[in-house]
């Protein structure tokens, strides 16, 4: 059976709220982990992304660039913790649809692995994509769609 939670405003970043989505997958931990390592395979395919640069081992930096620019990020890879947790930094940022361009530096992507006896949960979020940024609606809702699409990916 297929068990998904949504919920935009559960995990605390200070003292605010961060978007998180969570669902359960027959995939073991490390197949998700392995996965997750190569950004291509989940955080592509809906809004003509590039993606360019190292995302292996901790300090490695990427980019990733959707929406015809209108969304640019470099992520530097700050946690790995094998079969567990993998945590990125928001280093640089140009979101050309909101008045603070640079509204996600500083902001942790996150997705930890919990396994269980007969399935695994897998647990994004976006530590510090908060209700008071401008783009959390949106931002939100496209990471919606990305998880959506992981999760897709890991159940079939």
């Amino acid at each position: 059976m297929k068990m998904k939670t949504l919920s935009t405003t559960t995990k605390e970043f200070g003292t605010t709220l961060s978007y998180s989505y969570s669902f359960r997958t027959k995939k073991t931990a490390q197949e998700i982990f392995n996965l997750l390592l190569n950004i291509p395979a989940w955080w592509s395919g809906i809004f003509e992304e590039t993606i360019a640069g190292p995302s292996k081992q901790v300090g490695d930096e990427f980019e990733f660039k959707a929406g015809g620019g209108a969304h640019y990020t470099k992520q530097k890879l700050i946690e790995l913790v094998p079969d567990k947790r993998i945590i990125w930094e928001i280093r640089e940022c140009h979101l050309q649809f909101v008045t603070n361009h640079s509204e996600w530096v500083g902001t942790h992507l996150q997705f930890d692995i919990e396994s269980f006896v007969d399935d695994t949960k897998v647990t994004f979020t976006h530590l510090g994509l908060v209700p008071q940024f401008e783009c959390f609606e949106g931002c939100s809702g496209a990471w919606t769609q990305y998880m959506e699409a992981l999760e897709n990916n890991l159940n079939t």
